[in-house]
């Protein structure tokens, strides 16, 4: 779900969304280009939101990086809360901007982690410490060269929480994380991906997307 009310932990969720019934499995063939295609559509069509141009009218007012972002009325314009914005942008090499095959098309994948939104949630007791993401390989360590994190060092900024939900917020938008993996060797590997922060849980073993989500990544070709 886009966002919630009643969960304590938010989920975390990974694209491209290739979701299996059971497992997430992120296959492509970097010899066919319709393979990695469908691949670059979806994220493609994700990051629609999170245009530049599409964020350029986002409510920005008063959003000051590394702070919680407190709004105790409705200021913004039609009676609502204001938004910071995300631009596709500060994805940097995995925004599909100057690469816009996201490395589906050679052994460099990226893909996009988002939280999924908690109405007041507040992902710290601390103030000054952010969310971020934090990645391990869980089978294939050697198939795995490099992982590169945009925004820097994976952080999802303290200015985009609480989220006040969709009619108090109409043009929020989560922050992202995307991580590119450099796959050597079989190029094929399981992944965690886990939202790093004091008030997010992540071994609840009756929902094992609350904050960490695992799928494998394989190119062939």
């Amino acid at each position: 779900p886009d966002y919630q009310d009643r969960l304590q932990s938010p989920g975390v969720m990974v694209w491209p969304d290739t979701y299996g019934e059971e497992d997430i499995e992120i296959n492509y063939n970097t010899s066919d280009k319709s393979s990695w295609m469908k691949m670059t559509n979806i994220l493609n069509k994700f990051l629609e939101p999170y245009n530049d141009t599409a964020q350029q009218d986002c409510y920005n007012q008063n959003c000051t990086k590394g702070q919680y972002y407190i709004q105790n009325d409705f200021s913004a314009p039609h009676h609502t809360k204001w938004a910071c914005p995300f631009t596709r942008s500060m994805l940097g090499d995995c925004s599909g901007q100057e690469d816009p095959t996201f490395g589906y098309n050679c052994s460099m994948p990226c893909v996009i982690i988002k939280m999924n939104r908690i109405i007041n949630f507040l992902p710290t007791n601390n103030s000054e410490t952010a969310p971020y993401v934090n990645c391990t390989i869980l089978e294939g360590h050697g198939n795995v060269d490099k992982m590169e994190y945009f925004p820097d060092r994976g952080i999802m900024d303290l200015s985009y929480f609480p989220y006040y939900g969709k009619q108090a917020q109409p043009l929020y938008v989560n922050p992202l994380v995307a991580v590119r993996f450099h796959l050597v060797g079989k190029k094929s590997a399981e992944i965690q991906c886990r939202v790093v922060s004091q008030q997010i849980s992540y071994e609840n073993y009756h929902d094992p997307y609350e904050g960490k989500v695992v799928f494998s990544l394989n190119a062939m070709n």
